[in-house]
């Protein structure tokens, strides 16, 4: 077994809690309240900006030149591409995508997953970093699968454009280009960095669960 299955089957209680979590359903069903739209988008706004810099900071720790151009790529997709779904929840809650980039301060959730992330790219391999980022990819390509295998929303759906994004195909491609990326240098690592690894996915894992639970309830502090 690939050390990316390994880790995908330990967490496969968490992804299950995902897919079944009230504001995952919420999509779903479109019936997700302004406030609860609102709150998500502004915080994963900033999520992402700090996802970049991880991507970053992964960069420094790349052996080729070819690796850092996943990274370099990667980071345009998600300054560049990932404004789509944010701009879609934004029409549905009937409020300007750039408007919720001002002035919106971090929930707790948000900031414990923003600094897990950006402890384990500063100090950790770059199989922490692999290992840390992967969640965030792996748990939405998976929702947003078996929502339209669940439910084959039609383009009618609030959410369409949402769930078809993260759905797609160039989505799993470049999900499973990354498990490549870590069963290749998990092959030769030794346990002590696998034993960080493991650690640093699950607790992504984990938040990736607690940040849609963030969005549904409004944390604040």
């Amino acid at each position: 077994m690939r050390f990316s299955e390994e880790l995908r089957r330990d967490a496969d209680l968490i992804f299950q809690s995902i897919r079944n979590h009230p504001f995952v359903q919420g999509i779903q069903q479109a019936s997700l309240s302004r406030e609860q739209i609102v709150h998500y988008v502004q915080q994963d706004y900033l999520y992402l900006t700090t996802y970049a810099k991880v991507y970053g900071l992964g960069l420094a720790k790349c052996r080729t030149r070819d690796e850092m151009q996943d990274f370099h790529r990667r980071i345009g997709f998600i300054l560049n591409d990932e404004v789509h779904p944010h701009v879609t929840l934004c029409r549905v809650a009937g409020v300007s995508y750039e408007s919720l980039q001002r002035g919106a301060t971090l929930a707790p959730t948000a900031q414990h997953y923003m600094s897990h992330m950006l402890s384990c790219a500063a100090t950790g391999s770059l199989g922490e970093v692999l290992a840390t980022v992967l969640p965030c990819h792996w748990t939405y390509v998976d929702l947003a699968t078996d929502m339209m295998t669940r439910v084959s929303p039609t383009a009618d759906h609030p959410f369409y454009d949402w769930i078809a994004f993260y759905a797609d195909r160039d989505m799993h491609a470049g999900m499973a280009d990354l498990c490549r990326w870590l069963d290749d240098y998990a092959a030769s690592a030794g346990e002590e960095d696998k034993s960080r690894m493991r650690t640093g996915f699950m607790v992504s894992c984990q938040m990736e669960r607690r940040f849609f639970e963030m969005a549904y309830t409004l944390e604040s502090w």
